[in-house]
């Protein structure tokens, strides 16, 4: 306790220089705790989406009061689960979370958002036909953008009821996301945020790491022990590093109400699950003290041990090398399964993969940091000894002498991108999991929901390249074995749009369909001929003819069955065919996809969407994903920016003894200056060059043991390389004003 009382008066009675660098220290502190708050509360938000989800799902039972059936449909992009309840006695009845009964037949209790959506837009009533009675509570939805709604109807009315047993489930129930997919998730926020996280905050212990080294290595000198100079030291840190934990958390507590009222794409959250749990609280309270208190340990155990090589600035010893030999089995692995693939076999599937490659991540990422130091020393020591250049040679053995310096300085950003590269791997696996491999995606509605003007409104939607029809043929009677055919009504055109490829198409002509993928239609003989009823009544004959069309359509497709093409122009002015559907394709990339639901929903906000081959709950868990995964990148640029910004500061105030030494040799201001930008590019070159090609190998085995047809993201790394620069340049912008030339002479050690 009396060196602890030592190192807090040493502390503020030295001078403003050294308040400030304890301010430094808890503001970074502050920083990197509401950083690893954020990172640690998004699988509790996750988790209290899902407890409410599984608290009001419905399951049938002995009841003979009600019956239910439960409809999941798109509202746009977004999915709208409706839960019709028919009354068939006056009995008790399960009452779901959120509401104090269920509804009667003619009334229905709604969302606040999907109640919203009906007051807004009146198209939309028919989705909740009935009157609305009242609203869910948030302890029955899954969050502040659910369309849910209870529904009271006739029990005839239900065609697949089933009897109404209780609400909520042993088991989780319609998760925000698939437990596999939110592992893969938890592992990148760890590599993107967690590890970038750890670097800055033992940053921000070691902040004047030289002047406190001195400075223990006097109160040594003068006779205090070696456990009380290392205690001297870990107070200051701890101290630092708990005020900051503090002040992070209240400032998370803001933001987190700030972003529970803003949201992300496709996910918010009430402010209540955002708010840290006791496990959250502990690990940021206790947890950055710790890891002050170890890095403090670290750093002054040279000083408390050898306080005269400290004090006389004796020769340090080389940093070790055994963390770079981590790369060899990292790079080992991820390249392995490169080859592989390279070769032309497929490593994909097996359990060995899923343990391999996070491993061989972990180890990749651990040997970036620890053999940076390293690396860039034997670097500088070669440059310095074949460079005829003065500025060149003072940075590089600047660099040879204190590489842990620069490790403080690039790591963080390096890790960034490395992250970087991952980050993309798995949003193209996700990607593919989610959603039809086929370029193009499809969207089936009734014609008999739609209005030809709400037709017309949907072909001209952005990003629809193209609509048809597709209907089947009338019979009199279901009874016995009548032949029927399938139809499409499309031109030449928009059968191309649909398709992969076509062959000898003409159009204001009737054509038989060969599907080389699909096999021959028997009933679709040439020479026979097929009634399709139109919306008057009357129907149409269309005969099947010689002459067809080949084309090869994409799997699955609304065009595959169909065996004849008949012309628009063949439709009688002023009709269509009654039974038909009305469908539209458009490129098959996400943000296209959620663009062309949110239209249809605006447009026919009733009509049954059906998007050929996705489910909506995947695109729906997609956008969630994206939006985590890009703050999580967010917290990762701010963490390594700021580590940056903090140790080159840090690397300026340390060294304004050597520049004013020499200022007063005669060196110039741009001689200091290029020694400071030299000393921060080049190592920072080192590691984001290694970042990036290790990365990317980690990236392209995530990928080809993940099974999809993805295995290279060739397009992926230009991107990562303009990055790159983009980071350099702004570093190598940055450290110019940190050089001073104009300092005090009193700055140079008299010792």
């Amino acid at each position: 306790m009396n060196a602890f009382v030592l190192g807090m008066r040493l502390l503020w009675g030295s001078g403003r220089r050294a308040r400030a660098r304890f301010l430094l220290m808890a503001l970074g502190s502050a920083l990197g705790v509401a950083c690893l708050a954020a990172a640690l509360t998004i699988p509790t938000i996750i988790a209290a989406n899902d407890a409410r989800v599984t608290n009001r799902a419905v399951s049938s039972g002995a009841n003979k009061n009600a019956v239910y059936q439960e409809f999941l449909d798109p509202y746009g992009s977004q999915p709208l689960r409706r839960i019709f309840i028919g009354r068939k006695g006056t009995g008790p009845l399960p009452v779901p979370p959120g509401i104090k009964a269920l509804p009667r037949a003619g009334e229905a209790i709604v969302s606040p958002k999907l109640g919203e959506i009906l007051a807004s837009n009146p198209r939309a009533a028919g989705l909740v036909p009935g009157r609305v009675v009242g609203t869910i509570a948030p302890e029955g939805l899954s969050g502040p953008d659910d369309l849910y709604a209870y529904i009271g109807t006739s029990p005839d009315e239900l065609s697949a009821a089933a009897p109404l047993g209780h609400f909520g489930a042993t088991s989780t129930q319609h998760e925000l996301l698939d437990p596999s997919t939110l592992d893969i998730l938890r592992f990148t926020l760890g590599c993107i945020v967690l590890l970038p996280l750890v670097i800055f905050l033992s940053v921000c212990a070691r902040l004047s790491g030289e002047s406190r080294a001195r400075r223990l290595a006097a109160l040594r000198l003068v006779g205090l022990s070696v456990r009380d100079t290392l205690r001297v030291n870990a107070g200051e840190s701890v101290v630092a590093a708990f005020v900051g934990a503090v002040v992070g958390l209240i400032g998370y507590l803001g933001i987190n109400e700030v972003m529970a009222w803003v949201g992300l794409p496709g996910l918010r959250w009430y402010p209540a699950d955002g708010r840290p749990n006791g496990t959250t609280i502990a690990v940021c309270l206790l947890g950055c003290p710790a890891l002050a208190w170890v890095v403090g340990q670290f750093s002054a155990r040279r000083a408390a041990q050898s306080p005269i090589s400290v004090r006389r600035t004796g020769e340090r010893k080389p940093p070790k090398k055994y963390g770079a030999l981590l790369l060899i089995p990292g790079l080992g692995i991820t390249s392995g399964y490169c080859l592989l693939s390279a070769v032309g076999r497929n490593p994909s599937g097996g359990s060995a993969g899923a343990v391999l490659v996070p491993g061989a991540v972990l180890m990749t990422g651990a040997g970036l940091v620890l053999g940076l130091a390293p690396i860039t020393a034997w670097l500088s020591r070669r440059l310095a000894g074949m460079s005829q250049s003065l500025p060149l040679s003072l940075a590089m053995r600047r660099t040879e002498v204190d590489p842990g310096s620069a490790l403080r300085v690039v790591t963080g950003l390096v890790l960034l991108v490395f992250g970087a590269s991952l980050t993309q791997g798995v949003l193209i696996e996700l990607d593919q999991v989610s959603r039809r491999t086929a370029p193009v995606q499809e969207y089936s509605l009734p014609m008999a929901e739609l209005s030809a003007q709400q037709r017309t409104q949907m072909a001209a939607l952005r990003g629809v390249r193209a609509h048809g029809l597709t209907t089947e043929s009338w019979v009199s009677t279901l009874e016995g074995n009548v032949p029927r055919v399938q139809a499409i009504v499309a031109t030449c055109a928009q059968l191309a749009a649909f398709t992969e490829t076509t062959r000898g198409c003409v159009d204001n002509k009737v054509l038989r369909i060969k599907n080389p993928t699909f096999p021959f239609d028997d009933d679709a003989r040439p020479g026979s001929s097929f009634p399709f009823l139109l919306d008057n009544g009357r129907k149409l004959t269309v005969p099947v003819p010689q002459e067809a069309v080949t084309a090869r359509t994409y799997d699955p497709s609304e065009l595959s069955d169909p065996s004849l093409l008949i012309p628009p122009t063949l439709l009688p002015p002023g009709t269509q065919l009654a039974d038909a559907s009305f469908v539209l394709v458009s490129a098959s990339d996400p943000t296209t996809i959620r663009s062309v639901l949110d239209g249809i929903g605006a447009i026919a906000p009733t009509a049954s969407v059906e998007p050929v081959g996705i489910v909506i709950d995947s695109l729906a868990q997609l956008t969630v994903i994206r939006s985590l995964l890009v703050v999580g990148m967010v917290l990762g640029l701010v963490i390594g920016v700021a580590a940056f910004v903090v140790s080159v500061a840090d690397r300026a105030m340390e060294r304004r003894g050597q520049v004013t030494a020499l200022v007063l040799l005669g060196a110039r201001a741009g001689t200091l200056r290029v020694v400071q930008v030299v000393q921060v590019v080049l190592p920072l070159v080192v590691g984001l060059g290694a970042a990036i090609v290790t990365g990317w190998l980690a990236e392209s085995s995530y990928l080809i043991t993940g099974g999809g047809d993805v295995h290279w993201d060739w397009d992926g790394l230009p991107l990562l390389f303009a990055c790159a620069l983009g980071v350099v340049l702004t570093a190598a912008l940055a450290s110019v004003p940190m050089v001073r030339r104009h300092i005090d002479p009193e700055h140079i050690r008299r010792d």
